[in-house]
């Protein structure tokens, strides 16, 4: 098995080196931007993590490994960072074998195939939303869904690295349910808090109350 293995991502890697023709017109100057190759770099950790015999039989060198990333990266620089590493997230889940870009792509492409945006995307859109939200032109349903999981208050009130880990989980829930032809519509079980907050006082209630009746 270690050796098919190895045959197996040797010939990706020939396959993908054979595939490598600057097509006319382009003058091979695209390259992944900072944020693809960091999404790039957390999937080859997460693969490493996941699957790390099978990762150190694959790419038993760092020449490997940097020839890999390499040709990764050209394959998955039409995809944003955030649905890299969604799809990766995914493939960990689903794949008992270590992934090969291919499969990492089909990913994408899947959520690519039903127009959604990707998390991040959604996010910033899910923020910016005017209310009331329900008349709002969303890219996609989902992303409504998603905001109203995650809570419009606390979207609004928050700072991304507090708020966005919350919606893009909800968002990858929703994405999944989506993929499987479920409803999309029913609520998101919430996630339970890391820490338990202190109850705020009478006067911070009403002020959050008036504020969370502008948002709807």
């Amino acid at each position: 098995m270690d050796k098919q293995l190895l045959n197996r991502t040797t010939q990706q890697l020939k396959q993908v080196c054979a595939d490598s023709t600057t097509p006319a017109g382009d003058d091979g100057s695209r390259e992944a931007n900072t944020a693809q190759k960091s999404a790039l770099n957390q999937m080859f950790e997460l693969f490493r993590f996941n699957y790390h015999n099978q990762f150190l039989k694959a790419f038993p060198n760092a020449d490997t490994l940097i020839t890999a990333k390499r040709l990764w990266a050209r394959l998955l620089m039409d995809y944003p960072a955030s649905m890299i590493l969604s799809a990766a997230e995914r493939a960990v889940k689903e794949c008992s074998y270590l992934p090969n870009v291919h499969e990492v792509i089909s990913r994408c492409d899947l959520a690519a195939e039903f127009g959604v945006p990707d998390a991040h995307s959604a996010y910033i859109e899910a923020c910016r939303a005017p209310s009331p939200k329900k008349n709002f032109g969303w890219s996609h349903p989902i992303v409504y869904f998603a905001g109203r999981a995650s809570d419009w208050f606390f979207l609004a009130n928050s700072t991304e690295q507090q708020a966005f880990p919350v919606f893009k989980r909800n968002y990858d829930l929703l994405l999944q349910r989506l993929q499987q032809g479920e409803d999309i519509q029913l609520a998101v079980e919430k996630a339970l808090p890391v820490t338990i907050e202190r109850p705020l006082d009478r006067q911070q209630q009403q002020e959050n109350l008036q504020q969370l009746k502008s948002l709807l």
